[in-house]
């Protein structure tokens, strides 16, 4: 681990933002841990937006090829861990939090988000409104500023296989629909790991993101486990975020297409209960259907994960 080379982040005419953003604790009691992937100047623009949000306790975890980080980070006071490999999403993420002392407060973000202003405030409010709440995610646009499908609900066994059949082949299908959308009050089953705040507290009592995936659907599984806690996920529109989607996963193998059906099955293997787990070696060959679906019709969506 080293850390890159301390600075004031953020430019004079936006110093009544921070100010605000400080007058909420954010400072005190948030901090931030971005995964970097080859996101270069979308990497700086993500810290930049964070520390205008009142974060100062920043830590990037280098996933890329060794050194491909530091240079994005040039002048802004961040720590940076260099492991050397890619660890994964979830593995980096939690090298990242366990750096992150006396917040009881953490947001992890991919490097291609940019955090709007009062954000990271309205997260807090959120979660400090709603004490059985852990973790809260915003609403997430793309660059058009059309919205992702961020909040979601933990699929059926049923819906689950449709929409992974369905899905490549014909988007806007009814059960891909239902899949990408909140329950009918409103309330989310699990929210995007692109960008979310949690409790510290309650992110260790999970044992943070479950390691065993090495990237997709570690966000389901740590809104699941969290949930058989006894937590509740909640979605806040009012804090808003642009993310670049799959800036980093453009340099991607075609192994990241692999991971992405793996972890969908270990997600169906990790919560099958009762009769469904009978049905896990069903499940398994619908998402074999759906690889080569993926990989030999529609190719370039083999790793969009809204998919």
């Amino acid at each position: 681990m080293s850390d890159a080379t301390n600075a004031q982040a953020g430019d004079a005419p936006h110093q009544g933002e921070a100010n605000d953003a400080l007058a909420t604790g954010v400072a005190a009691r948030v901090g931030a841990v971005i995964v970097d992937f080859h996101a270069e100047s979308a990497l700086s623009d993500c810290v930049d937006s964070l520390v205008l949000n009142g974060v100062e306790d920043l830590v990037v975890v280098e996933n890329g090829t060794p050194g491909s980080t530091r240079a994005a980070l040039t002048g802004r006071g961040v720590r940076l861990v260099e492991p050397g490999l890619n660890l994964g999403y979830g593995r980096g993420a939690n090298r990242g939090v366990a750096l992150v002392k006396d917040k009881d407060l953490i947001l992890i973000s991919n490097p291609d988000v940019i955090v709007h202003h009062r954000a990271v405030a309205s997260l807090v409010h959120a979660l400090d409104t709603q004490p059985r709440v852990a973790l809260v995610g915003p609403q997430i646009r793309r660059p058009d500023a059309s919205v992702y499908p961020s909040h979601r609900v933990f699929p059926n066994f049923w819906l689950a296989g449709l929409h992974a059949i369905l899905a490549p082949l014909w988007p806007s299908n009814p059960a891909t629909r239902r899949y990408r959308s909140r329950h009918d009050d409103g309330s989310v089953d699990w929210v995007s790991g692109a960008c979310f705040m949690v409790r510290a507290g309650a992110f260790e009592e999970v044992g943070g993101f479950d390691e065993r995936y090495f990237m997709f659907a570690e966000d389901m599984t740590l809104c699941w486990d969290l949930r058989q806690r006894g937590w509740g996920i909640a979605a806040v529109d009012d804090a808003v975020v642009t993310h670049v989607e799959g800036l980093s996963r453009q340099r991607a193998t075609r192994s990241m297409v692999w991971a992405h059906h793996r972890s969908a099955l270990r997600f169906e293997i990790h919560t099958a209960r009762g009769l469904r787990r009978a049905l896990i070696p069903v499940a398994a060959l619908v998402l074999g259907v759906r690889l080569l679906v993926v990989s030999v019709v529609r190719p370039r969506d083999a790793l969009d994960t809204s998919t």
